[in-house]
C-alpha cells in the first residue's frame, strides 16, 4: 500500500489564509536584490521580463541548452526514450522545486534559472563522463573539472551572458550528492567574493563540498536536485530491467516509488520549513532520503556491468580523444572539428556578448575540456569513430529489441 502524507491542518489553512493575502516570505530574494557582473541596457529589467526569468531565458537560448536532450543521466549504455535523460530531470528540479517555493513564498523565476542551468556544465555518460575528464584535466593542469564548476564557466566565461550573481551561485553550489537535513543560506556579497571561491573550488579537489547557496531559492535547488532523482532512478532501473520492479527496494519512511518520495519529501520540507530562515527535513524524513540514496548506489550507480563500460570503453576513448583535441589546439587546427564545431558556436554567440581576449587563444587543455564537455554522448561516440575508425574500441547499447539483456 502507497503512503502519501499531507500537511497538518493548521498549517494548511495559515498558508491558505496568507495566500489570499498575497503573502511572499521575507527571505525570499526579491527582483531588486539583482547583482549583475556587468551594467549593459539591455539587462534593465521590464515589467514582463523581470531579472531572474531573464536569466531563464539566457540559460534556454544559450548556445548549449539543446545538448541536454542526448546527455545522460543515470543509463548511458541504452537505446531507450523512455529512461531520462538530462533535459527531463532538470525540468523535474524546476517543477518540484516551484511546486515548493510557490508555497514557501519564494522567488519562482530565480528557482527556475538555478534548476535549468545547473547541469548546463555536464558531460556526456554522465558522473562517469565527468570523472573521467576531471582526470584527464586535473593531471596535465592542477585543475579541477566538476560539472558545477563549469556550467558556471560555460555561462559566464566561455560566453558571459551577465547571468546574475544569485543564479550563478545557485547553479555552482547546487552539488545534489551531498545531502544536509537544514540549509541556511550563506551570504554572498559580491563577485569579487564569487571568483574567489570559484578559484579555489577550482583549485582543490573538495572544495565545491563546502559551498553553501546564498539564497533560500538556491538552497531549494540543492535539496530538490535530489528529490527529482531519487526515485526516478528507480523507475527507469526497472524500466531498463536492472531491477525486477520498485517493491524490490527496501521500505522506507518515505515509502519506495518515485511518486511516494517526491510528495512526501514535499510535504515535510514544507511542514518544517514555512515563514522560516531556512529549510530543513525532520530527522526520521532526512535520514530515509540517505537511505533510499545509500540503496541507489548499492543496486543502481555502482553496478558492474556499467561499471566495467565506462572502464573498457569511455575512458580510453575520452583519453584518446582528448590528446588528440589537444593537438588541434595547440596547432590552431582550424580545420578540425574543435574550431569548426566547438569554437564556431562559441564566437557566434560571443558577438552578442564578446570577451576581452579571444576565445581561440585560450588555454589548449581549457579549450580540449571545453569542447569535450560540450559534446552530447552521440556526438563522442560518433566523433570517436571519425577519429580512429580502425579502433576496437566501441559503445555497446542495449537496443530496443534487446530486452533481457
Amino acid at each position: 500500500m502507497r503512503h502519501y502524507e499531507a500537511l497538518s491542518p493548521d498549517l494548511e489553512q495559515l498558508i491558505l489564509e496568507q495566500q489570499a493575502q498575497g503573502w511572499t516570505s521575507p527571505y525570499a530574494c526579491k527582483n531588486s536584490d539583482v547583482i549583475r557582473r556587468f551594467d549593459r541596457p539591455s539587462d534593465v529589467p521590464k515589467i514582463y521580463r523581470q531579472p531572474f526569468s531573464k536569466d531563464a531565458d539566457k540559460i534556454l537560448n544559450s548556445a548549449f541548452y539543446n545538448r541536454y536532450a542526448d546527455k545522460t543521466q543515470v543509463f548511458s549504455f541504452f537505446r531507450n526514450d523512455d529512461l531520462c535523460r538530462r533535459a527531463l530531470h532538470v525540468q523535474l528540479v524546476s517543477r518540484i522545486a516551484r511546486n515548493i517555493g510557490s508555497v514557501l513564498g519564494l522567488n519562482p523565476d530565480l528557482i527556475e534559472a538555478i534548476a535549468i542551468g545547473h547541469d548546463m556544465g555536464h558531460t556526456p555518460f554522465g558522473h562517469a563522463g565527468e570523472h573521467a575528464l576531471h582526470d584527464l584535466y586535473h593531471a596535465r593542469t592542477g585543475r579541477c573539472f566538476r560539472h558545477n564548476l563549469h556550467s558556471v564557466r560555460v555561462l559566464d566565461t566561455i560566453i558571459p551572458y551577465n547571468i546574475s550573481l544569485q543564479t550563478l551561485d545557485g547553479i555552482v553550489c547546487h552539488n545534489g550528492e551531498l545531502p544536509i537535513a537544514e540549509y541556511r543560506p550563506k551570504p554572498l556579497s559580491d563577485f569579487a567574493e564569487f571568483d574567489r571561491r570559484m578559484q579555489e573550488c577550482i583549485m582543490d579537489e573538495d572544495g565545491d563540498r563546502k559551498l553553501i547557496p546564498s539564497t533560500l531559492e538556491g538552497c531549494l535547488v540543492r535539496i530538490c536536485d535530489m528529490i527529482a532523482y531519487l526515485g526516478k532512478d528507480r523507475q527507469d532501473a526497472v524500466r531498463a530491467h536492472l531491477i525486477g520492479s520498485e517493491a524490490d527496494f527496501s521500505e522506507s519512511a518515505i515509502g519506495r516509488t518515485n511518486a511516494e518520495v517526491i510528495n512526501n519529501l514535499e510535504v515535510n520540507l514544507i511542514e518544517n520549513s514555512y515563514g522560516k530562515p531556512y529549510l530543513m527535513l525532520d530527522d526520521e524524513h532526512f535520514c530515509a532520503m540517505k537511505q533510499l540514496k545509500e540503496e541507489n548506489y548499492a543496486r543502481i550507480y555502482r553496478m558492474e556491468s556499467v561499471q566495467k563500460q565506462v572502464r573498457d570503453s569511455v575512458i580510453p576513448m575520452m583519453q584518446e580523444m582528448y590528446m588528440h583535441i589537444y593537438q588541434d589546439a595547440v596547432s590552431h587546427n582550424e580545420s578540425s572539428c574543435l574550431y569548426r564545431h566547438h569554437i564556431a558556436t562559441v564566437l557566434e554567440k560571443q558577438r552578442w556578448y564578446p570577451t576581452e581576449i579571444p576565445y581561440a587563444e585560450s588555454d589548449p587543455d581549457d579549450l580540449t575540456m571545453d569542447f569535450i564537455a560540450a559534446m552530447t554522448d552521440d556526438y563522442f561516440v560518433d566523433y570517436y569513430a571519425e577519429l580512429f575508425p580502425h579502433s576496437t574500441r566501441r559503445i555497446s547499447y542495449v537496443g530496443y529489441f534487446d530486452e533481457g539483456q
